[in-house]
C-alpha cells in the first residue's frame, strides 16, 4: 500500500497544518512517510508545495516523480493547475473553487475550474463557503482534507485525531470547528 501527494496551496492557507495531520495519522497506522521541505513559505500569499509520500515499505525519496503523484491535494485551484504534470495517469485533483487571487493577470475562474474538470478523477469544493458554514473562514484546510479523506489510504479516525491534537492547545471550540470543517468538506465531496 502506498501513496503519494502534491500539497499545494498558497502561504497562509494552512499546508503545514496538512501535512501534520497525515503525517502523524500515518504513523499511526504503521506506515512510513517521507514529506519534501515545503517550499515557497517566504511570504503569505505565495505559492506553496510539498510532497507527502505515504507507504507500508521503505521509501527512498522525499520527492515524487513526474507522472507519479496518487494525487494533488490543493486548497487553491490555480495551484492545482500548477502541479498537474505530477499526477499520474488514474491520479485524483482534490481542490477548492474559492480563488486565493495574488496575481494581477489571475486568469479566468471558469477557466481555473474548467481546467481542473479536464482530470477525469476531480474532486471541487467551495472551501470558503463551507468554512465559514464550519464557523471560521480559515478552516479551509480543514474542509479540502476532508474533501480528500475518501481517497487516503488513511482511516478517518486518525485523521480526526490528529485535527483535535493539531488545535487542542486552541480550545474545544476550535477543534469542533476543523472537526465540522473537516466533515463538510468529507460530506460536499460524498455528494
Amino acid at each position: 500500500m502506498k501513496q503519494d501527494i502534491i500539497l499545494a496551496g498558497v502561504g497562509g492557507q494552512g499546508i503545514l497544518s496538512i501535512a501534520y495531520v497525515i503525517d502523524n495519522a500515518a504513523l499511526k497506522q504503521g506506515l512510513s512517510f517521507k514529506q519534501a521541505e515545503v517550499h515557497g513559505m517566504a511570504q503569505r500569499g505565495g505559492a506553496v508545495q510539498s510532497h507527502l509520500r505515504l507507504s507500508n515499505d521503505p521509501i527512498f525519496s522525499d520527492l515524487i516523480p513526474k507522472g507519479g503523484a496518487d494525487m494533488i491535494l490543493s486548497v487553491e485551484p490555480l495551484e492545482s493547475i500548477r502541479y498537474f504534470d505530477y499526477l499520474a495517469p488514474d491520479g485524483i485533483v482534490v481542490t477548492s473553487s474559492s480563488p486565493f487571487v495574488n496575481i494581477p493577470n489571475y486568469p479566468e475562474l471558469d477557466e481555473v475550474l474548467s481546467k481542473v474538470q479536464s482530470v477525469s478523477k476531480n474532486i471541487i469544493v467551495d472551501s470558503a463557503k463551507l468554512a465559514q458554514e464550519a464557523g471560521f473562514a480559515r478552516a479551509q484546510n480543514m474542509v479540502i482534507l476532508g474533501a480528500a479523506s475518501a481517497h487516503l489510504i488513511l482511516q478517518e479516525e486518525n485523521l480526526k485525531k490528529f485535527i483535535r491534537e493539531l488545535f487542542q492547545a486552541r480550545g474545544d471550540k476550535v477543534v469542533d470547528i476543523n472537526i465540522r470543517a473537516f466533515d463538510l468538506g468529507r460530506d460536499s465531496a460524498a455528494g
